[in-house]
Protein backbone atom coordinates (compact mmCIF):
# COMPACT_ATOMS: atom_id res chain seq x y z
CA UNK A 1 0.00 0.00 0.00
CA UNK A 2 1.29 3.45 -0.85
CA UNK A 3 1.07 6.04 1.69
CA UNK A 4 2.17 9.46 2.17
CA UNK A 5 2.91 11.84 4.87
CA UNK A 6 0.09 14.03 6.36
CA UNK A 7 1.97 16.24 9.66
CA UNK A 8 4.10 13.87 12.17
CA UNK A 9 2.04 10.63 10.70
CA UNK A 10 1.10 8.52 7.82
CA UNK A 11 -1.64 7.65 6.13
CA UNK A 12 -2.62 5.02 2.78
CA UNK A 13 -3.00 6.80 -0.11
CA UNK A 14 -6.05 4.79 -0.77
CA UNK A 15 -9.09 5.23 2.13
CA UNK A 16 -11.76 3.27 2.53
CA UNK A 17 -15.34 5.38 2.56
CA UNK A 18 -18.08 3.25 4.52
CA UNK A 19 -20.83 4.78 2.82
CA UNK A 20 -21.66 1.73 0.19
CA UNK A 21 -21.49 -0.71 2.57
CA UNK A 22 -22.80 -4.54 1.60
CA UNK A 23 -26.54 -4.63 2.42
CA UNK A 24 -29.49 -7.27 3.67
CA UNK A 25 -33.05 -7.76 3.41
CA UNK A 26 -34.04 -6.11 6.82
CA UNK A 27 -37.11 -8.38 6.71
CA UNK A 28 -39.63 -5.20 6.57
CA UNK A 29 -39.03 -4.49 2.49
CA UNK A 30 -36.06 -2.47 3.51
CA UNK A 31 -32.57 -3.30 3.78
CA UNK A 32 -29.52 -2.82 6.53
CA UNK A 33 -25.78 -3.07 6.74
CA UNK A 34 -24.68 -6.78 6.69
CA UNK A 35 -22.20 -6.54 9.47
CA UNK A 36 -20.25 -10.28 8.51
CA UNK A 37 -20.07 -9.02 5.14
CA UNK A 38 -19.17 -5.46 5.98
CA UNK A 39 -16.34 -6.78 8.25
CA UNK A 40 -14.75 -9.10 6.11
CA UNK A 41 -14.33 -6.05 3.57
CA UNK A 42 -13.13 -3.92 6.27
CA UNK A 43 -11.18 -6.31 7.89
CA UNK A 44 -8.92 -7.13 4.54
CA UNK A 45 -9.07 -3.21 3.70
CA UNK A 46 -6.86 -2.88 7.25
CA UNK A 47 -4.61 -6.03 6.84
CA UNK A 48 -3.64 -4.69 3.60
CA UNK A 49 -2.65 -1.32 4.56
CA UNK A 50 -5.75 0.76 4.42
CA UNK A 51 -5.45 2.71 7.28
CA UNK A 52 -8.08 5.70 6.97
CA UNK A 53 -11.60 5.23 7.57
CA UNK A 54 -14.67 7.81 7.25
CA UNK A 55 -17.71 7.50 7.32
CA UNK A 56 -20.37 9.91 8.88
CA UNK A 57 -22.99 10.43 11.38
CA UNK A 58 -26.20 10.37 8.80
CA UNK A 59 -24.78 7.56 6.61
CA UNK A 60 -27.02 4.66 6.94
CA UNK A 61 -29.35 6.26 9.48
CA UNK A 62 -25.81 6.32 11.91
CA UNK A 63 -25.70 2.13 11.01
CA UNK A 64 -21.95 3.37 8.99
CA UNK A 65 -20.68 4.53 12.45
CA UNK A 66 -21.50 1.72 14.08
CA UNK A 67 -20.53 -0.86 11.84
CA UNK A 68 -17.59 0.75 11.49
CA UNK A 69 -16.68 0.94 15.53
CA UNK A 70 -17.99 -2.91 16.37
CA UNK A 71 -15.31 -3.85 13.87
CA UNK A 72 -12.17 -1.68 14.70
CA UNK A 73 -12.76 -2.13 18.23
CA UNK A 74 -10.80 -5.34 17.73
CA UNK A 75 -7.52 -3.49 16.12
CA UNK A 76 -4.91 -1.49 17.95
CA UNK A 77 -6.40 1.86 18.78
CA UNK A 78 -3.29 4.03 17.06
CA UNK A 79 -2.87 1.68 13.85
CA UNK A 80 -5.69 3.19 12.00
CA UNK A 81 -7.38 6.63 11.45
CA UNK A 82 -11.34 7.22 11.88
CA UNK A 83 -12.83 10.40 10.08
CA UNK A 84 -16.58 11.15 10.43
CA UNK A 85 -18.80 14.19 10.08
CA UNK A 86 -21.36 16.81 11.83
CA UNK A 87 -24.29 17.33 9.85
CA UNK A 88 -25.92 20.75 10.76
CA UNK A 89 -28.92 19.83 9.13
CA UNK A 90 -29.58 16.20 10.57
CA UNK A 91 -29.02 17.07 14.52
CA UNK A 92 -27.76 20.97 15.34
CA UNK A 93 -27.37 20.00 18.46
CA UNK A 94 -23.21 19.31 17.83
CA UNK A 95 -22.56 18.07 21.70
CA UNK A 96 -25.03 15.27 21.03
CA UNK A 97 -24.16 14.35 17.33
CA UNK A 98 -20.51 13.78 18.99
CA UNK A 99 -21.25 11.85 22.03
CA UNK A 100 -23.32 9.50 20.07
CA UNK A 101 -20.39 9.16 17.69
CA UNK A 102 -17.98 8.59 20.21
CA UNK A 103 -20.30 5.46 21.31
CA UNK A 104 -21.24 4.28 17.98
CA UNK A 105 -17.58 4.41 17.41
CA UNK A 106 -15.91 2.66 20.29
CA UNK A 107 -13.10 5.28 20.57
CA UNK A 108 -12.57 7.75 22.99
CA UNK A 109 -11.54 10.38 20.04
CA UNK A 110 -12.15 11.34 16.41
CA UNK A 111 -8.59 11.59 14.13
CA UNK A 112 -10.74 13.33 11.29
CA UNK A 113 -12.88 15.36 12.07
CA UNK A 114 -15.53 17.23 9.76
CA UNK A 115 -18.33 19.72 9.06
CA UNK A 116 -20.35 17.78 6.66
CA UNK A 117 -21.50 19.55 3.52
CA UNK A 118 -20.89 22.74 3.73
CA UNK A 119 -23.14 24.35 0.41
CA UNK A 120 -24.19 28.03 -0.28
CA UNK A 121 -26.62 27.95 1.80
CA UNK A 122 -25.43 26.59 4.96
CA UNK A 123 -22.46 28.07 5.49
CA UNK A 124 -23.47 31.14 7.54
CA UNK A 125 -25.22 28.91 9.59
CA UNK A 126 -22.68 26.91 10.37
CA UNK A 127 -20.75 29.66 11.05
CA UNK A 128 -23.24 30.53 13.48
CA UNK A 129 -24.09 27.85 15.31
CA UNK A 130 -21.11 27.41 18.09
CA UNK A 131 -20.24 24.18 16.25
CA UNK A 132 -16.46 25.33 14.92
CA UNK A 133 -15.54 26.73 18.53
CA UNK A 134 -16.98 23.46 20.02
CA UNK A 135 -15.06 21.32 17.94
CA UNK A 136 -11.94 23.43 18.41
CA UNK A 137 -12.62 23.00 21.73
CA UNK A 138 -12.68 18.90 21.31
CA UNK A 139 -9.22 19.09 19.58
CA UNK A 140 -7.43 20.91 22.29
CA UNK A 141 -8.86 18.68 24.62
CA UNK A 142 -7.49 15.88 22.18
CA UNK A 143 -10.57 14.18 21.68
CA UNK A 144 -10.25 15.09 17.58
CA UNK A 145 -7.02 15.25 15.85
CA UNK A 146 -7.60 16.82 12.92
CA UNK A 147 -10.27 19.74 11.90
CA UNK A 148 -11.71 20.07 8.27
CA UNK A 149 -14.78 20.32 6.30
CA UNK A 150 -16.14 18.31 3.24
CA UNK A 151 -17.28 20.94 0.27
CA UNK A 152 -20.03 21.05 -1.92
CA UNK A 153 -21.38 23.98 -4.13
CA UNK A 154 -19.98 27.38 -5.63
CA UNK A 155 -16.47 28.23 -5.88
CA UNK A 156 -17.38 31.68 -3.87
CA UNK A 157 -18.59 29.15 -1.06
CA UNK A 158 -15.46 27.16 -0.70
CA UNK A 159 -13.01 30.87 -0.70
CA UNK A 160 -15.44 31.75 2.34
CA UNK A 161 -15.84 28.68 3.61
CA UNK A 162 -11.85 28.45 3.98
CA UNK A 163 -11.62 31.62 5.96
CA UNK A 164 -14.17 30.19 8.73
CA UNK A 165 -10.95 28.29 10.49
CA UNK A 166 -7.58 27.30 10.27
CA UNK A 167 -8.67 23.98 8.96
CA UNK A 168 -6.30 21.36 8.78
CA UNK A 169 -8.21 19.42 6.22
CA UNK A 170 -10.24 20.31 3.60
CA UNK A 171 -12.45 17.14 1.69
CA UNK A 172 -13.73 17.80 -1.70
CA UNK A 173 -15.24 15.72 -4.64
CA UNK A 174 -12.41 15.37 -7.13
CA UNK A 175 -12.30 12.96 -10.88
CA UNK A 176 -11.47 13.09 -14.08
CA UNK A 177 -14.53 14.38 -15.18
CA UNK A 178 -15.04 17.26 -12.56
CA UNK A 179 -11.64 18.19 -12.99
CA UNK A 180 -11.70 18.63 -16.84
CA UNK A 181 -15.67 19.34 -16.99
CA UNK A 182 -16.82 20.59 -13.80
CA UNK A 183 -15.12 23.28 -11.24
CA UNK A 184 -12.57 20.88 -8.84
CA UNK A 185 -9.79 21.65 -10.67
CA UNK A 186 -10.74 25.30 -10.02
CA UNK A 187 -11.36 24.08 -6.08
CA UNK A 188 -8.16 21.73 -6.18
CA UNK A 189 -5.93 25.04 -7.04
CA UNK A 190 -7.75 27.26 -4.42
CA UNK A 191 -7.07 24.66 -1.32
CA UNK A 192 -3.75 23.93 -2.54
CA UNK A 193 -2.94 27.59 -2.88
CA UNK A 194 -3.01 27.83 1.04
CA UNK A 195 -1.32 24.02 1.18
CA UNK A 196 -4.32 22.39 3.18
CA UNK A 197 -3.97 18.63 2.07
CA UNK A 198 -7.15 17.53 0.42
CA UNK A 199 -8.98 14.36 0.86
CA UNK A 200 -10.88 13.17 -2.30
CA UNK A 201 -14.18 12.23 -1.89
CA UNK A 202 -16.28 10.71 -5.35
CA UNK A 203 -13.20 9.88 -7.69
CA UNK A 204 -15.10 7.71 -9.64
CA UNK A 205 -18.34 9.55 -9.18
CA UNK A 206 -19.99 7.18 -7.13
CA UNK A 207 -19.01 4.40 -9.61
CA UNK A 208 -19.96 6.15 -12.60
CA UNK A 209 -16.50 6.53 -13.80
CA UNK A 210 -15.72 2.80 -13.30
CA UNK A 211 -17.74 1.40 -16.10
CA UNK A 212 -18.01 3.70 -19.05
CA UNK A 213 -19.23 3.33 -23.22
CA UNK A 214 -17.69 0.17 -24.68
CA UNK A 215 -15.59 2.71 -27.29
CA UNK A 216 -14.15 4.34 -24.50
CA UNK A 217 -13.30 1.75 -22.56
CA UNK A 218 -11.88 -0.16 -25.18
CA UNK A 219 -9.09 2.69 -25.64
CA UNK A 220 -8.50 2.89 -22.11
CA UNK A 221 -7.82 -1.19 -22.32
CA UNK A 222 -5.67 -0.85 -25.50
CA UNK A 223 -3.25 0.97 -23.20
CA UNK A 224 -3.40 -0.83 -20.12
CA UNK A 225 -4.78 -4.43 -20.17
CA UNK A 226 -4.52 -5.29 -16.73
CA UNK A 227 -5.58 -2.05 -15.46
CA UNK A 228 -9.69 -2.02 -15.01
CA UNK A 229 -11.62 1.46 -15.29
CA UNK A 230 -11.68 1.99 -11.69
CA UNK A 231 -8.15 2.22 -11.65
CA UNK A 232 -7.81 4.64 -14.39
CA UNK A 233 -9.69 6.96 -12.24
CA UNK A 234 -8.08 6.58 -8.79
CA UNK A 235 -4.32 6.87 -11.04
CA UNK A 236 -6.02 9.89 -12.08
CA UNK A 237 -6.20 11.35 -8.37
CA UNK A 238 -3.40 9.95 -7.27
CA UNK A 239 -1.68 12.17 -10.04
CA UNK A 240 -1.70 15.40 -7.82
CA UNK A 241 0.46 16.46 -5.03
CA UNK A 242 -1.90 18.06 -3.40
CA UNK A 243 -4.54 15.27 -2.57
CA UNK A 244 -3.70 12.96 0.63
CA UNK A 245 -6.02 10.49 0.51
CA UNK A 246 -8.55 9.09 -1.73
CA UNK A 247 -11.82 7.58 -0.61
CA UNK A 248 -13.54 4.74 -2.56
CA UNK A 249 -16.57 3.69 -1.48
CA UNK A 250 -15.94 -0.21 -1.20
CA UNK A 251 -18.90 -2.48 -1.47
CA UNK A 252 -17.78 -5.67 -2.44
CA UNK A 253 -14.36 -7.60 -2.06
CA UNK A 254 -13.63 -7.43 -5.76
CA UNK A 255 -13.87 -3.48 -5.87
CA UNK A 256 -11.43 -3.92 -2.46
CA UNK A 257 -9.23 -6.05 -4.62
CA UNK A 258 -9.12 -3.79 -7.35
CA UNK A 259 -8.03 -1.11 -5.87
CA UNK A 260 -5.88 -2.58 -3.76
CA UNK A 261 -3.84 -3.74 -6.88
CA UNK A 262 -4.01 0.17 -8.46
CA UNK A 263 -2.63 1.10 -5.29
CA UNK A 264 0.16 -1.51 -4.53
CA UNK A 265 2.87 0.66 -6.37
CA UNK A 266 3.06 4.44 -7.02
CA UNK A 267 -0.42 4.80 -8.76
CA UNK A 268 0.19 8.32 -11.07
CA UNK A 269 -0.53 8.35 -14.62
CA UNK A 270 2.13 9.36 -17.18
CA UNK A 271 2.05 12.29 -19.45
CA UNK A 272 1.15 9.87 -22.43
CA UNK A 273 -1.41 8.09 -20.40
CA UNK A 274 -3.00 11.16 -18.85
CA UNK A 275 -3.50 12.65 -22.42
CA UNK A 276 -5.36 9.36 -23.36
CA UNK A 277 -7.81 9.61 -20.04
CA UNK A 278 -8.72 13.28 -21.08
CA UNK A 279 -9.23 12.28 -25.04
CA UNK A 280 -11.63 9.05 -23.28
CA UNK A 281 -13.39 11.91 -20.94
CA UNK A 282 -14.11 14.38 -24.20
CA UNK A 283 -15.50 11.16 -26.17
CA UNK A 284 -17.58 10.57 -22.48
CA UNK A 285 -18.90 13.59 -21.97
CA UNK A 286 -21.05 13.75 -25.23
CA UNK A 287 -22.98 10.42 -23.69
CA UNK A 288 -23.54 10.59 -19.75
CA UNK A 289 -26.26 13.12 -19.08
CA UNK A 290 -26.99 13.54 -15.25
CA UNK A 291 -23.95 13.17 -12.60
CA UNK A 292 -25.56 12.11 -10.16
CA UNK A 293 -23.23 10.37 -7.33
CA UNK A 294 -25.90 8.37 -5.55
CA UNK A 295 -25.33 10.12 -2.53
CA UNK A 296 -29.30 9.81 -1.40
CA UNK A 297 -29.63 13.69 -0.20
CA UNK A 298 -32.43 13.18 -2.06
CA UNK A 299 -34.45 10.96 -0.20
CA UNK A 300 -36.79 13.12 1.55
CA UNK A 301 -39.03 12.99 -1.83
CA UNK A 302 -42.70 13.98 -0.74
CA UNK A 303 -43.83 11.03 -3.13
CA UNK A 304 -40.95 8.72 -2.33
CA UNK A 305 -39.85 8.17 -5.40
CA UNK A 306 -36.16 6.63 -5.49
CA UNK A 307 -34.64 9.53 -7.23
CA UNK A 308 -31.19 7.94 -7.77
CA UNK A 309 -32.31 4.38 -9.12
CA UNK A 310 -34.33 6.40 -11.81
CA UNK A 311 -31.25 9.20 -11.99
CA UNK A 312 -29.31 5.54 -13.34
CA UNK A 313 -32.06 4.03 -15.50
CA UNK A 314 -31.65 7.96 -17.50
CA UNK A 315 -28.29 8.04 -17.53
CA UNK A 316 -28.02 4.15 -18.94
CA UNK A 317 -30.80 5.26 -21.31
CA UNK A 318 -28.97 8.07 -22.56
CA UNK A 319 -25.33 5.58 -22.80
CA UNK A 320 -26.99 2.40 -24.20
CA UNK A 321 -30.08 3.46 -25.72
CA UNK A 322 -33.78 1.84 -25.25
CA UNK A 323 -33.30 -1.57 -23.66
CA UNK A 324 -31.58 -0.08 -20.49
CA UNK A 325 -35.88 1.48 -19.91
CA UNK A 326 -36.79 -2.49 -19.47
CA UNK A 327 -35.28 -2.15 -16.56
CA UNK A 328 -37.47 0.41 -14.61
CA UNK A 329 -39.78 -1.86 -13.81
CA UNK A 330 -37.29 -3.81 -11.38
CA UNK A 331 -36.63 -0.48 -9.77
CA UNK A 332 -37.72 -0.63 -5.68
CA UNK A 333 -39.75 2.74 -5.35
CA UNK A 334 -43.06 3.57 -3.94
CA UNK A 335 -43.45 6.54 -6.53
CA UNK A 336 -42.71 6.54 -10.30
CA UNK A 337 -41.84 9.22 -12.22
CA UNK A 338 -45.01 10.32 -13.51
CA UNK A 339 -46.04 11.30 -9.46
CA UNK A 340 -43.00 13.92 -9.33
CA UNK A 341 -44.74 16.66 -8.23
CA UNK A 342 -42.11 19.58 -9.43
CA UNK A 343 -41.80 20.60 -6.00
CA UNK A 344 -37.73 21.03 -6.13
CA UNK A 345 -37.44 19.62 -2.41
CA UNK A 346 -34.66 17.07 -4.40
CA UNK A 347 -32.74 19.78 -6.04
CA UNK A 348 -32.53 22.02 -2.96
CA UNK A 349 -30.52 18.99 -1.07
CA UNK A 350 -28.63 18.01 -4.41
CA UNK A 351 -24.72 18.41 -4.54
CA UNK A 352 -24.50 18.08 -7.95
CA UNK A 353 -27.57 20.42 -8.64
CA UNK A 354 -29.29 18.14 -11.12
CA UNK A 355 -32.73 19.46 -12.43
CA UNK A 356 -34.66 16.09 -11.17
CA UNK A 357 -38.20 17.11 -11.93
CA UNK A 358 -37.27 17.81 -15.45
CA UNK A 359 -35.78 14.76 -15.89
CA UNK A 360 -38.80 12.83 -13.84
CA UNK A 361 -40.76 14.67 -16.81
CA UNK A 362 -38.61 13.28 -19.83
CA UNK A 363 -38.42 9.98 -17.85
CA UNK A 364 -42.34 9.37 -17.96
CA UNK A 365 -42.83 10.74 -21.56
CA UNK A 366 -40.35 8.01 -22.17
CA UNK A 367 -41.92 5.14 -20.08
CA UNK A 368 -45.18 5.71 -21.88
CA UNK A 369 -43.54 4.85 -25.20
Amino acid sequence: MVTKNYKNITLSRLGMGVMRLPQTDDGNGGHKIDYPESHKIIDKAYEQGINYFDTAYVYNGGDSERCLGACMVKHPRESFYLATKFNLGANPDYKDTFATQLERLQTSYIDFYLMHCIVDNNRIPYAESGAIEYFDNMKKEGKIKYLGFSHHGSIDNLRKSLELYDWDFVQLQFNFYDYLYGQAKEEYEIVKAKNIPIMVMEPVRGGRLSALTPETEALLKAAHPDWSVSSWALRFVASFDGIQVALSGMSTMGQLEDNLKTFSSEPALSDEDMNLLKEVCAKFKNQIQVPCTGCNYCENCPVEINIPAYLTLYNNYKVNGWGALGRADKIESKGKPSDCIGCGACTGHCPQNIDTPSIMKDLTNLLKK
